[in-house]
C-alpha cells in the first residue's frame, strides 16, 4: 500500500484527494501548511508526496528545498495552469514531476502510480550494478556513485541515468527518457527530461557546455560513452 502525504492550504482539495486516493488502495494523510507537511514527513513512513505551490508562510518551493535536503522522497507538484516558471523551478530543484490546476483526480492517480513504478518500491529488471568508467549505478541499492563518492539523485533522475548507463554508448531518444521522466502522458514540446538531466550533470559536476559524462545529440537526445574520461 503506498503511503501518500498531500500538502495543500485549499480545504477542497485535500479532502477530494484524501477520499478519491485512499478509495483506490493508498493510505492517504494530508497537511494545510508547509510546516506540518514537513512534520508529517519526519514522524510517519511517507512514499510520496503531492505538494501544491501556493501556500502562505512557506511555499512549496521553500518545503521541497526541506524534502531534499532530508532525502529523496518522490514529489509531485501542484502548480497554476499555464504558469510554466513554477514548473521548471519545481524540476530544477528535484521535483519527480508536476501537474496543473485545475486537474483531474485519475490523472494525479496514473502520475502516483508511474512515480512509484520508479521508485525504490519497483526496482529496475536490471538488477545487476552497472558500470560507465568512474559512474556506477547499482539498482538493486538504488545507489549511484562517481568516483567511489556517492551521488544523490530523484527517483526520476536515477531511472534516467540508470537507462543512459545501461545503453552506454548508444544514443538514447528524448522520447524514451520523455516516458521515465513522465510516463507516456507527456507533450511533444514537453522539456522536462532536460531539466532533469541538466540537474543529474549539475550533481555529477559535468560541465554542460563540455560534458564528459552525458552528451547531447541534438535532435535526438542523449548518449554516455562507454568509457567516459
Amino acid at each position: 500500500m503506498h503511503r501518500v502525504l498531500v500538502i495543500d492550504d485549499d480545504d477542497r482539495i485535500r479532502s477530494l484527494l484524501v477520499e478519491y486516493l485512499s478509495a483506490r488502495g493508498m493510505a492517504v494523510c494530508s497537511a494545510a501548511s508547509g510546516l506540518e507537511g514537513l512534520a508529517q514527513l519526519k514522524s510517519k513512513a511517507i512514499d510520496l508526496v503531492v505538494l501544491d505551490v501556493m501556500m502562505p508562510e512557506m511555499d512549496g518551493f521553500a518545503v521541497l528545498q526541506k524534502i531534499r535536503g532530508q532525502g529523496n522522497t518522490p514529489v509531485i507538484m501542484l502548480t497554476a495552469r499555464g504558469d510554466d516558471i513554477d514548473r521548471i523551478v519545481g524540476l530544477e530543484m528535484g521535483a519527480d514531476d508536476y501537474l496543473a490546476k485545475p486537474f483531474n483526480p485519475r490523472e494525479l492517480l496514473a502520475r502516483i502510480q508511474a512515480v512509484m513504478r520508479r521508485s525504490a518500491a519497483f526496482p529496475s529488471q536490471t538488477t545487476t550494478a552497472l558500470q560507465a568508467g568512474p559512474l556506477r549505478i547499482d539498482p538493486d541499492c538504488r545507489t549511484c556513485t562517481l568516483d567511489d563518492q556517492d551521488v544523490e539523485l530523484t527517483t526520476t533522475e536515477f531511472e534516467i541515468l540508470r537507462t543512459l548507463v545501461a545503453n552506454a554508448g548508444r544514443v538514447i531518444p528524448r522520447e524514451r527518457l520523455m516516458e521515465l521522466a513522465r510516463g507516456e502522458d507527456y507533450a511533444a514540446f514537453d522539456r522536462s527530461v532536460d531539466v532533469h538531466v541538466s540537474n543529474i550533470r549539475r550533481k555529477l559536476g559535468d560541465d554542460p557546455k563540455r560534458p564528459r559524462l552525458i552528451k547531447t545529440v541534438r535532435g535526438v537526445g542523449y548518449t554516455l560513452p562507454r568509457n567516459p574520461e
